[in-house]
């Protein structure tokens, strides 16, 4: 059985958001028992994470450390269309990736005591993203 459903993300500030509260209800409504759930973002300055959901120190960090090691305004971008952040934004989405796929047991994400699921805003004003969640199983 397959379930596959987009999911609108409303805007969000640039940085790193846990997503949960999006995803998983449709985890539930898939009527999946068993099986793996893989998120896709359609986007190329935005990706997808999996990583710490009770520290919200944990998500500065990684903005901090993202912002260092793919700096703004850096002279050899040629890629500035929509701004100094346009060219930095592939880059992380490049590193970070575009999916992340985790397993399904009755309606639940099988995730450790703390993970969570990142939505990783690279732009300043981003807009809306959209995920394709799709859930194989039985």
């Amino acid at each position: 059985m397959v379930f596959q459903q987009v999911v609108i993300l409303p805007p969000f500030e640039r940085g790193f958001h846990v997503i949960d509260h999006h995803i998983f209800p449709l985890l539930t409504k898939s009527n999946i028992q068993y099986g793996v759930a893989h998120l896709f973002i359609q986007h190329t300055s935005a990706s997808l994470s999996i990583n710490e959901n009770a520290d919200p120190t944990v998500r500065l960090d990684y903005e901090r450390f993202f912002n260092e090691l793919v700096p703004e305004n850096t002279p050899y971008f040629l890629h500035n269309y929509e701004g100094s952040d346009d060219m930095p934004a592939h880059i992380k989405s490049s590193l970070l990736g575009s999916s992340v796929s985790f397993p399904v047991s009755k309606g639940k994400a099988l995730l450790g005591t703390w993970q969570g699921i990142y939505l990783c805003e690279h732009r300043n004003h981003g807009g809306s993203r959209k995920v394709v969640l799709t859930i194989y199983g039985e």
